[in-house]
């Protein structure tokens, strides 16, 4: 798509939304240091909600067992970062992320490989029946809590940020908090990786022309069963950085965290379009500022406050604001 074909008012939300509520907040430094909070916030939250978006977006899979990947990414950190003290100790970033580097990587390739059992046993029987696989995707998501507890134990475990990522970088009288920053950069690298593999890579166009027409690229030779396997272990994948990423943004993991995690991942979906990526960052940022906004202005309502959006977006554009056409 050519950039003077691309619909850019959604992507105008986000900073509408940030302008808007500047005269509300009052002070300039608190409102820059909500708005990272809250671009962080949102950066995280579209890491794990990519993986589900693509899982849709090319298999029309709704996986309700999806946070089962985000909780196991995050208790593998604990386990990674535990053995690593001397590098997370150490007041210097880079030698922080020799650590950190290693955690989300193991994060990923085990939340890729549990991924790749649960597709074959519990979502594959399933494929086409989207009722099915909701009630059959939940149950997988309960046993993996179970499991969990069984390797870690219930108990909420502390994951501390490396000493290197705390604390803020004073810009002006704000203050950003460091680990924010680094979330913001690992986001967009995820979602630049991620728009490139789509847009510039043979397997992207397989992936998208998956998406429009299944019989016509299986016709042309190509394996689709595979190419939906493959999609379906990156998304768990990308599930279990986010859960590493989350894990540090709460800097404590519980086995239900995935759990309580999934409703902000399906208001994103329904947000930005589902099975669409640049769909799901735009419905991502507006969720993670909508919630630090509220959270400082009306506390109160700051839990329903994501859901109100979700209704204002959806009386705009009932399908998303990118829906995937298919």
């Amino acid at each position: 798509m050519k950039l003077a074909e691309f619909d850019w008012k959604p992507l105008a939300l986000v900073p509408a939304l940030a302008a808007l509520v500047l005269p509300f907040i009052g002070s300039g430094s608190t409102w820059l240091t909500l708005t990272v909070a809250g671009l962080a916030m949102g950066m995280i939250i579209f890491i794990i909600a990519s993986g589900l978006t693509l899982v849709f977006g090319l298999m029309d899979v709704l996986n309700f067992g999806h946070g089962v990947f985000i909780a196991l990414g995050a208790f593998v950190a604990t386990s990674v970062l535990g053995a690593m003290g001397d590098y997370t100790a150490s007041g210097s970033l880079w030698v922080n992320m020799m650590a950190v580097f290693p955690a989300m990587l193991v994060a990923m390739l085990v939340a890729g490989v549990l991924g790749l059992a649960f597709e074959r046993f519990i979502v594959r029987p399933v494929y086409g029946n989207h009722l099915k696989q909701i009630l059959i995707t939940m149950g997988g998501l309960i046993i993996g809590e179970e499991l969990i507890k069984v390797i870690w134990g219930p108990l909420q475990i502390p994951l501390p940020l490396p000493e290197g990522m705390r604390g803020a970088i004073l810009v002006g009288d704000a203050a950003v908090e460091k680990y924010r920053v680094i979330a913001v950069v690992v986001g967009v690298a995820v979602f630049a990786a991620l728009l490139w593999t789509l847009t510039r890579t043979k397997i992207g166009l397989l992936i998208r022309a998956g998406v429009q027409d299944r019989e016509m690229v299986e016709s042309m030779g190509y394996g689709i069963r595979k190419l939906f396997i493959g999609v379906f272990v990156m998304g768990s994948a990308l599930a279990g950085l986010g859960g590493v990423m989350w894990g540090l943004y709460q800097q404590n993991v519980v086995p239900q965290m995935g759990a309580q995690v999934n409703v902000l991942i399906f208001i994103v979906l329904i947000i930005g379009g589902l099975g669409s990526t640049t769909g799901a960052l735009v419905g991502a940022l507006l969720v993670g500022l909508m919630a630090n906004y509220t959270g400082f202005l009306v506390p109160k309502v700051a839990l329903f406050s994501n859901i109100a959006l979700m209704m204002a977006i959806l009386l705009w554009r009932p399908q998303g604001v990118y829906a995937l056409n298919r």
